[in-house]
């Protein structure tokens, strides 16, 4: 497994060690600037001492393709320098870079083989199609309100067993510990010398090592607890034909491979459907419910459609909390993305991406307050390096955009007929 959300450039002398953090869901330009930036305070640190530069190159299977991990170390020589000054700092630089090579394709043709549509709102079901196009993924928009998926686009992949959830899995930690009350939005967590982030700064970037540490914090049993109340590792789906489960397993990571704070930063041997994470960003956008996700295949499953309560979760207090960072993601964050094709309302959500063998995935959920109420929209990408998490967010965009384009959030919807809903039992 290769993760791909965050890098560190590390800078270290003889006095202290700060790390700088760049997100691989960067643009290359922004990440070059960044890793130039660097360099360049070193040399500037280093200059009165007649620092002398050494590079080297070494491949790692830790880091994403197209990253470069720099690191300067001060080093001390010996007392008889031909100065005869005693011991001497010295300035060596590291450049590590990793091309990740991937067998599978981002591309492909007829996804929509084989959906089932006539249930399906066609208008947006149309804007689903327009914005994924021809990238190999799928697009699901649900309304939270009840639980209703409104289009499922590419229903075969949909429905599949899903994925590793990539740092989409941080929602379910982050709510995890502002449950435990570990943190609040603004609480500075330290990673490490003088480095400190606040939940909404990591959300917003994605930050790995900030999650790492609270998933620690937590400890297994809890991470695994919330993630299970939280909807992962059960069918999210009411009676969906053909429907695959995602699981949460039942030990922690082995620790030679990160143990469970790898599981909290991006989802290490945990697999998560696009349902799954359709359902719990639901329940954030609804207030704290987690419903049943149906999918009505006939116009008279959508005239007898009723609500199903899969159970209530005790979020409502916690997600001001944590929707500041999903917003924070598409303002400036991983997921600025979106905001090329679309800001006529707020957008809250979180981005993933990492790979495996030879596939890397490309995840974001998210919410949006539209002038008809909230929408829920996943998208998940599979294929090689085209795609990643800041991809399925700019189709997110365009979705919104074509849907803002039709008009549709300026259209009065019909009221749905407003059953009890009820506590469904499978």
């Amino acid at each position: 497994m290769l993760f791909n959300e965050q890098i560190l450039i590390c800078v270290v002398d003889q006095w202290q060690s700060d790390c700088y953090p760049i997100n691989n869901e960067d643009p290359p330009v922004l990440r070059l600037m960044k890793i130039c930036g660097a360099i360049v305070f070193c040399l500037v640190l280093c200059a009165g001492a007649d620092a002398k530069a050494m590079t080297k190159s070494n491949g790692t299977k830790h880091h994403s393709a197209g990253t470069a991990r720099v690191a300067a170390k001060v080093k001390g020589h010996a007392g008889g320098s031909r100065h005869g000054r005693g011991a001497r700092p010295t300035l060596a630089v590291r450049r590590t870079r990793y091309q990740e090579h991937f067998s599978a394709s981002s591309y492909a043709d007829n996804l929509t083989l084989g959906d089932v549509t006539e249930g399906e709102d066609p208008v947006v079901r149309a804007a689903a199609i327009e914005a994924l196009g021809n990238m190999n993924g799928t697009a699901i928009a649900i309304n939270p309100a009840n639980g209703r998926i409104l289009a499922m686009v590419n229903q075969k992949l949909a429905l599949s067993r899903g994925a590793e959830p990539c740092s989409t899995i941080k929602l379910t930690v982050a709510l995890a510990a502002l449950e435990e009350g570990i943190v609040r939005r603004d609480t500075p967590v330290n990673l490490g010398g003088h480095y400190h982030l606040t939940l909404t700064e990591a959300l917003a970037h994605s930050n790995n090592l900030y999650f790492e540490t609270l998933g620690r914090s937590l400890g297994f049993e809890r991470v695994k607890h919330y993630a299970n109340e939280f909807g992962l590792g059960e069918l999210a789906g009411y009676h969906i034909q053909g429907e695959q489960l995602g699981t949460y397993p039942d030990e922690e990571l082995p620790a030679a491979l990160g143990g469970v704070g790898r599981m909290c930063s991006f989802g290490e041997g945990v697999s998560m459907t696009p349902l799954q994470l359709g359902a719990l960003v639901s329940a954030i956008a609804n207030g704290g419910t987690l419903y049943y996700l149906q999918h009505p295949e006939t116009t008279e499953d959508i005239a007898t459609f009723e609500p199903k309560v899969k159970r209530t979760l005790d979020i409502a207090p916690l997600i001001p909390e944590i929707s500041v960072g999903m917003e924070a993601a598409v303002d400036y964050g991983t997921a600025r993305s979106l905001r090329a094709n679309f800001n006529q309302f707020p957008v809250m959500g979180k981005t993933g991406t990492c790979s495996n063998n030879g596939t890397r995935f490309g995840w974001f959920g998210s919410y949006a307050d539209t002038p008809n109420g909230r929408i829920v929209t996943v998208i998940f990408l599979e294929g090689g390096r085209p795609t990643f998490g800041p991809k399925a967010a700019e189709l997110t965009g365009q979705f919104y955009r074509a849907l803002w384009d039709k008009s549709y959030f300026l259209q009065k919807q019909q009221p749905v007929v407003e059953a009890t809903p009820v506590v469904a039992t499978k």
